[in-house]
């Protein structure tokens, strides 16, 4: 009996070790709050789309700007749709994770049960006093005797370890199917809220589709309007493009006009220097009275907008892309770019076309000089230099600003039109014309 107590003690204390029941590693919680944060941010913009619509709903009929923001809605629907998707497969993915966790808990509380009950077993089956004192008196030294109380003291201490690992995996599993509970009820409301998301979606697109069927009705007003603008944006292109000529024109003469200041009085500092004898070198003196050779700005690919001024307002224009203020509040009824609007119905736009009310006020997007204040048809249109980059704002009724003005960010430069449209263009010093939305604040 006692060799027995003896290997059981010693096998029990060989046993695997301590089963740690560790919680799953779960996905960071900001990043579900991050989806969440940006779902009531498309909603929010969602419903500013929608009160526009219903202001233009008033106007009984139906234009290019409805179709556009119709468009709008329709995109962020089904970004709002795709962020639901991203939602739901986390709620998912953290699901599957804790399923993998209950199923490793359930089998760590079988294995420590059964590790325990028959630690009971054995216990009960030597429960005699007289077993375990004549365990330790059959000691042959007293060290030996110590060595076996300590046996005896850990085995006691291992079950009440078994008994211990036990409740608190048996915490920990019922605190994972908690947590799976309110996941299951988190993924039904979020699938709730996909299914109203795509019939929102079916719903405006048969909106959009009625308001593109009503479009292609009016196709012949459409094309005379459109044939209309495109000579419009003509007149337009011409006058930037000779406007932006003019300024790179003159900057090639200041430069040049610059350089030859500078050589002139690095000449006169030589010739200076020679005549008040502190050179004597007959080398120094000839070079100090050659003439400088001038190297002529040209006009080129690169800049020719090389003033220290400019490069620090290019280079600041450029870190504010993607943060420039918008010239109104309105809505872009026809894009940057070539479009078709409706099967037949096409343009190439230079810039993009805000639609706003008659008399609203524009403003710049950014400090600069006003290059150029011309007429395109019956209507004015004002051009702002930012270094190397120029911003051009058309279909004003009237204008205050003047050739040479320095103007500032936010500032009022006139006032949009009867048309009610502002044509505004982005480009720079070699006339490329960009999309204006990719540099105007979101």
């Amino acid at each position: 009996m006692v060799k027995q107590l003896a290997a059981a003690i010693l096998l029990l204390l060989l046993v695997t070790g301590r089963v740690d029941a560790q919680a799953p590693t779960q996905p960071p919680p900001q990043s579900r709050a991050d989806l969440e944060k940006e779902r009531a941010a498309i909603q929010q913009e969602i419903e500013q789309v929608k009160q526009t619509l219903d202001a233009t709903h008033r106007n009984k009929r139906e234009t290019l700007g409805q179709l556009a923001l119709l468009q709008r809605r329709l995109h962020l629907r089904e970004s709002a749709i795709r962020n639901i998707n991203t939602q739901i497969d986390m709620i998912q993915g953290d699901m599957n994770e804790s399923w993998r966790e209950i199923l490793k808990l359930r089998n760590e509380l079988d294995t420590l049960r059964i590790q325990y009950s028959e630690s009971i077993v054995f216990a009960y089956k030597n429960r005699s006093s007289y077993d375990f004192l004549n365990f330790i008196f059959s000691a042959t030294t007293f060290n030996d005797a110590m060595r076996r109380i300590e046996y005896l003291k850990s085995y006691r201490a291992y079950r009440e370890e078994r008994a211990e690992n036990i409740r608190n995996t048996q915490a920990l599993l019922q605190s994972k199917i908690d947590g799976l509970r309110v996941s299951r009820a988190e993924k039904d409301d979020v699938l709730k809220k996909a299914s109203k998301e795509k019939e929102a979606l079916e719903s405006e697109k048969q909106e959009k589709d009625a308001v593109v069927s009503q479009l292609q009705s009016q196709e012949k007003e459409l094309k005379k309007e459109m044939a209309t603008k495109q000579r419009q944006d003509q007149k337009l292109s011409g006058a930037i493009s000779a406007a932006v000529k003019r300024a790179r024109d003159a900057a090639i003469k200041e430069a040049t006009t610059r350089q030859r200041a500078e050589a002139a009085q690095s000449a006169a500092d030589k010739a200076a220097a020679v005549k008040a004898g502190r050179s004597s070198d007959e080398t120094v003196a000839d070079a100090a009275v050659t003439p400088a050779k001038l190297n002529t700005v040209k006009s080129s690919s690169k800049s020719v907008f090389i003033s220290e001024e400019d490069i620090h307002l290019s280079g600041d224009f450029e870190k504010n892309k993607t943060h420039l203020p918008w010239p109104v509040t309105g809505t872009i009824s026809m894009a940057f770019g070539e479009h078709e609007y409706i099967p037949g119905v096409k343009h190439n736009n230079i810039g993009v076309t805000i639609d706003v009310a008659a008399g609203a006020a524009v403003k710049a997007v950014f400090k600069g000089e006003v290059q150029s204040v011309f007429s395109v048809g019956d209507v004015s249109a004002v051009m702002i230099r930012h270094g190397k980059y120029f911003t051009t704002y058309s279909n004003l009724s009237t204008v205050s600003v003047n050739k040479g003005d320095q103007v500032t960010t936010g500032q009022i430069i006139g006032r949009v039109g009867e048309i009610g449209q502002l044509e505004f263009v982005l480009s720079d010093e070699n006339r490329r014309n960009y999309d204006p939305e990719r540099w105007l604040r979101k």
